[in-house]
């Protein structure tokens, strides 16, 4: 059955890279965190602060399934995301910067605050394909974006609350970095460390979620300003280390002839069912996901606004 966005198109492609699928969520994740306004919305939503690599392996499900599944799968997909986003509104009551001050409203079907979160989708998608795959042309650059919009519309995003030119997006993208838009709550700060792999890794999961190896690419792939950010230690070693770990994906992606198998390509969503799975069996064990997030009560509870009630009910996770 076909989907949404045919087989040709460069964010099925790149989507179906295995190196960029089990990578770009993480990184995505990492970078969306210094963004206070989403992350604190979808905190104070989340009916999985217990169970915090259920609902991240969850949303990645939803999202590869709107741009890989068949259009059944795909409006499945954003119907459940759309009435969990339904009641998503409501105002901040952690302090996110001059940016986000406590109070600031937010509302999970806000364009704006919708397309960051395909935003931050689309930059680790390009940077991981980038890496570990090969570097993008500019055509592919403006393509991935034109996908990436259509996606986010998908969702409900009204269409002008998104760039219309790659280099729009890429200079809106790099100035957030340095004009005080960034700022991480304590919380932020302490699950972006586990998804970077530098709290250490209570849940070791399947394949390669706990190794150094995704660490070493997920921290390296920042920009600078994120990894100071977040005070993450960087040493040549490490970035010697990074380099090699991208050389050596490339070239494997490079080889003539080498088959696709699926260590090299195809969907990643067994893999994200995988995740939720191990982390159901540490907690059958008495182990938690993340300690100091997922074993200590909310810092906050949901303030819903106004729109709330009259947009549906439920609860709510602002990523998806």
């Amino acid at each position: 059955m076909t989907g949404y966005f045919p087989e040709t198109s460069i964010a099925v492609r790149a989507l179906r890279q295995r190196a960029v699928g089990l990578t770009w969520g993480q990184r995505a994740l990492v970078v969306g965190a210094t963004h206070p306004v989403l992350f604190v919305g979808t905190a104070q939503h989340t009916t999985h602060r217990e169970t915090p690599w259920t609902r991240l392996a969850l949303t990645a499900r939803l999202f590869e399934a709107v741009f890989l599944g068949s259009k059944e799968e795909a409006d499945k997909a954003l119907l459940f995301t759309a009435r969990k986003h339904a009641s998503v509104v409501g105002t901040t009551q952690v302090d996110g910067g001059v940016h986000a001050p406590l109070g600031t409203p937010y509302d999970a079907g806000r364009g704006d605050l919708m397309w960051m979160t395909a935003a931050f989708a689309l930059d680790s998608v390009e940077v991981m394909h980038d890496l570990l795959v090969r570097r993008l042309s500019t055509g592919e650059r403006e393509a991935l974006l034109a996908d990436f919009v259509d996606w986010a519309c998908l969702f409900g995003m009204p269409r002008d609350a998104a760039p219309t030119t790659y280099a729009e997006f890429r200079a809106r993208m790099d100035a957030r970095l340095v004009n005080g838009e960034v700022f991480l709550t304590e919380e932020a700060r302490l699950v972006g460390s586990y998804l970077a792999g530098t709290a250490g890794y209570p849940l070791p999961g399947p394949a390669m979620i706990g190794s150094p190896a995704l660490a070493t690419v997920v921290v390296g792939s920042l920009p600078v300003p994120v990894r100071d950010l977040f005070g993450l230690r960087w040493t040549p070693a490490q970035e010697l280390a990074f380099r090699t770990i991208a050389r050596g994906s490339r070239i494997a992606h490079a080889a003539p002839g080498l088959p696709r198998t699926a260590l090299l390509s195809g969907p990643s969503k067994d893999f994200y069912r995988a995740v939720a799975a191990t982390e159901r069996h540490h907690l059958r064990h008495g182990r938690v996901s993340m300690p100091g997030v997922s074993d200590v009560p909310a810092p906050y509870a949901a303030t819903a606004g106004p729109g709330a009630a009259s947009r549906g009910s439920g609860s709510a996770d602002a990523s998806g």
